[in-house]
């Protein structure tokens, strides 16, 4: 498993295409990890370089909770380990927020971003559905020194599946799919840190992100993640949107073929 030694962590990721092909670098959800582009590297390592990672506190990375750091700065030592000049980032949800973060931080090292059912850093804190306020305060009951792993299930049914859908409404091989995905995150589960946040957020300057953007979102996710969708299409200066049917939280790997598509037309469309 190949790691990257930064200040108070040791940083999983995998790189997959020739060094010399467009790069990509994939940041995954916080109900994740790095697995849940196991779908799509195959046809993006094709004509691109594929770097991914994960971020602190997820999947198999190590690190100190003594040590504060950032995302995002995180994101450019993985770039910078791998001799990547810049790169098209794409992220999901949590992901897509530090993809945002690293754009406005590092603008010359980023030539294209993607999200996925993600808001910007700074996204004001939106009243919740009653359904989806009674889930949350059900994952809330639960001390993850106790029982992470039904923390991490629970994580999963809420935003993989959606609050607006059941188990039975969706394919069983995606519900075990979306719990695989998250259950490595329980070894995390009590993890602490200081996480050096980007100042101003990104809420308050996405016009400055003047690169091609692919925002895309999946029909029965969270309100709080449609409605940062549609305020990412209307402040990014240069943002297309797609918005994947039947689907939640996590279209890449609900519907991986059709996200797969759409992100390969976008790369080749934009020319990254």
């Amino acid at each position: 498993m190949p790691t990257l030694t930064v200040p108070g962590a040791e940083l999983h990721y995998e790189s997959a295409g020739r060094a010399s092909a467009p790069a990509l670098l994939l940041i995954p959800a916080g109900i994740a990890t790095l697995r849940m582009w196991d779908e799509q590297i195959d046809a993006l390592a094709e004509d691109h370089f594929v770097a991914r990672f994960d971020p602190r506190g997820f999947g198999g990375t190590r690190h100190d909770e003594a040590v504060p750091f950032a995302n995002h700065a995180d994101a450019v030592a993985v770039l910078d380990h791998l001799g990547i000049a810049e790169a098209t980032v794409i992220g999901a949800s949590r992901g897509g927020r530090i993809t945002l973060d690293t754009a406005l931080a590092f603008p010359d090292r980023v030539r294209g971003v993607v999200t996925i059912g993600s808001e910007p850093s700074g996204y004001p804190d939106l009243p919740l559905t009653d359904e989806e306020q009674r889930r949350f305060d059900e994952i809330e009951a639960i001390d993850p020194a106790i029982d992470a792993a039904l923390l991490m299930r629970l994580e999963a049914d809420v935003w993989a599946v959606g609050p607006t859908r059941t188990e039975a409404d969706v394919d069983p091989a995606f519900v075990r799919r979306a719990h695989e995905l998250n259950a490595p995150n329980a070894a995390h589960a009590t993890d602490d840190g200081t996480v050096l946040r980007l100042e101003p957020p990104a809420y308050e300057r996405l016009g400055d992100i003047r690169v091609p953007a692919l925002v895309t979102v999946g029909e029965y996710d969270l309100s709080i993640e449609l409605a940062a969708y549609d305020h990412l299409l209307a402040h990014l200066p240069s943002a297309t949107g797609v918005r994947f049917d039947g689907t939640a939280h996590l279209p890449s790997v609900e519907r991986p073929e059709e996200f797969t598509r759409a992100l390969l037309d976008w790369l080749e469309r934009h020319g990254l």
